[in-house]
């Protein structure tokens, strides 16, 4: 390729709405282009990446006996509302009404476009496991589009699906998946980590997520000091602490003017936050729209995506003052204990418990009434809770369970998420196969997605350097930038870069010629941020020093080799 023919330029300046780094440097490099918010074109350049990148998911799939196909990226409202996404997912799937009034959506996954293809597809037991990929276009209406190619709203995905007999199937098969996803990141020259992840919206029963640490990252990483145990944020479990052992006290109303806050309640009383218990409030955004009652120790947050797991996917909003009031509780005071858990009108009041507000006895908590506090108070005892489980947030220090290792919190681009579906999608959807009795069975399903555009990004963040882009050999959209620096084209100088140039072609090496009418400067310059990984300069002065220096883009070390030697030179670095 011509570097005069190829289409996009690069920019001396980081775009103003560029964030990260890996945003700056494909707009400035010219492999990307924002059409809107979110939106992005791949120019030339950075399709070359994606190709290569594909190639990878393509190889690392077939290995493992997976089938490529191509699902719609167009799906019927339908199959979603069997599943029960069409309303749990909320605003970022894309929906709207064909002609004929048909509620439609434009996939941002395809477990049920492919679980209503099984439905006539599978028949026996005979037939499974089925293993199937595609790489497909997929479109989330992001509300906080960022990072360029970190989060966008059209992005490239290969998802693979698998479909199992039996669990045991898919926990022998599971482990090859995970493999996989690491020879995709190891080909991609990418440090990476896997941690335990919440599968969030795609449900099932267990997922591993693969992060790339970045400081630019939008996910939180908990890392145990050891290295022994890896989570984000959303699934890490911590250690809150043995509490002593102690008999129950009675309750205790104590005055705490102008004590709100954990802090200055526990100030005021002389006790530690540890022993004391706050109320977070919530309302669930389903039909009768019932009140969350939220306890937990006082030195720790909630998470909510635990808090939405322990209340099986309801999505629920912050409760206002109003809102809080009108239960019987008081704002900065509240406590669970004396409130109706029924609202009427079939709504109701529920108590989620973190395992801290039960497992420590005789805590301080809200009153219910304004400047006023209780001692002493103990789940079980002076109030039901309805769901006891974890609900708190890890946070940077904490201590892992089972060991002395403490978590080390670190940001991070999540690329790539296996899960273990279960029967999320196969049940609802009515999918059944015959086992070897002939009796229907509900298969047990497996997916694995992982972004083109956003590992693209994720390899800048981990490969440039003050002047671009480095990219690896394995993805990178040229093998080698020639640069000619010919005063005329017909002169020595031109002459010996278009042999060059041909010879290359004709020995099957990818290349960018710079044959423009550019200034050293800004040949190099532009090499540089292009990050190619070979940079061959041909001039008069290399010419004058026995032939053309070679440079490699990672390196500072330039050398000069003879113009009949530099095919075989890089023959042997690219493919010996």
């Amino acid at each position: 390729m011509r570097f005069s023919r190829l289409f996009g330029r690069t920019l001396r300046e980081d775009p103003t709405e560029a964030e990260i780094i890996s945003h700056k440097l494909l707009q400035r490099a010219g492999f990307i282009k924002p059409l809107a918010s979110g939106i992005y074109t791949q120019l030339p350049l950075g399709w070359r990446v994606s190709k290569k990148i594909m190639d990878i998911f393509r190889a690392e799939m077939d290995a493992l006996g997976c089938q490529e196909m191509a699902m719609p990226v167009i799906n019927p409202a339908e199959i979603w509302k069997q599943t029960g996404r069409w309303d749990s997912v909320g605003s970022a799937l894309v929906r709207w009404k064909d002609r004929n009034e048909r509620d439609m959506a434009l996939a941002m996954t395809h477990e049920e476009a492919l679980s209503d293809i099984l439905k006539t597809e599978l028949e026996s037991y005979k037939q499974l496991p089925i293993l199937v990929y595609h790489i497909q276009t997929k479109v989330r209406d992001e509300p906080r589009p960022r990072g360029g190619l970190i989060r966008v709203r059209e992005f490239i995905m290969k998802d693979a699906y698998s479909v199992h007999a039996d669990q045991a199937d898919i926990d022998r098969f599971y482990p090859d998946m995970v493999q996989a996803y690491r020879n995709i990141y190891r080909r991609c020259t990418l440090n990476f980590v896997e941690v335990e992840a919440d599968s969030g919206m795609m449900g099932g029963n267990a997922s591993h997520e693969f992060m790339v640490l970045s400081e630019n990252g939008e996910d939180t990483v908990f890392i145990s000091s050891d290295g022994k145990y890896a989570a984000n944020a959303e699934r890490a479990e911590f250690d809150k602490g043995a509490p002593q052992a102690e008999e129950l006290r009675p309750i205790e109303e104590v005055f705490t003017p102008n004590c709100k806050t954990i802090e200055q309640v526990a100030s005021f009383l002389g006790v530690p936050q540890t022993r004391t218990v706050k109320a977070v409030f919530y309302v669930a955004e389903n039909e009768k729209q019932d009140f969350i009652f939220a306890v937990i120790r006082g030195d720790l947050p909630v998470n909510e995506v635990k808090l939405g797991n322990a209340l099986g996917g309801v999505r629920f909003r912050v409760a206002t003052e109003e809102e809080i009031v009108a239960v019987g509780a008081v704002p900065g005071y509240a406590t669970p204990i004396g409130l109706k858990k029924d609202l009427g009108n079939g709504r109701k009041l529920i108590i989620v418990a973190d395992d801290s507000a039960v497992n420590f006895p005789n805590l301080v908590s809200g009153a219910n009434k304004p400047e006023y506090h209780l001692k002493n108070t103990n789940a079980g005892r002076d109030y039901q809770p309805d769901i006891v489980t974890d609900i708190a947030l890890a946070q940077d220090g904490d201590k892992c369970v089972g060991s002395d290792a403490t978590f080390v919190l670190h940001r991070g681009i999540e690329v790539g998420h296996c899960f273990k579906l279960g029967k999320r999608y196969s049940q609802p959807m009515g999918l059944t196969f015959l086992d070897e009795n002939g009796k229907a069975q509900v298969p047990i399903m497996g997916s694995y997605g992982i972004g083109v555009g956003r590992l693209m990004a994720a390899v800048v963040e981990q490969h440039h350097d003050d002047s671009g882009i480095i990219w690896p050999e394995s993805i990178a959209p040229f093998d080698v930038h020639l640069v000619s620096l010919a005063k005329k084209a017909d002169d020595e100088v031109g002459q010996q870069a278009e042999m060059l140039y041909e010879e290359m072609q004709a020995a099957g090496i990818d290349v960018l010629f710079d044959d423009r009418k550019e200034s050293p400067g800004v040949k190099f310059s532009d090499a540089d941020l292009i990050g190619v990984p070979w940079r061959i300069t041909v001039s008069d002065r290399s010419l004058k020093n026995g032939g053309v220096e070679i440079k490699r883009r990672r390196e500072s070390d330039r050398q000069i080799m003879a113009v009949d030697e530099v095919v075989d030179f890089l023959i042997d670095q690219l493919w010996g």
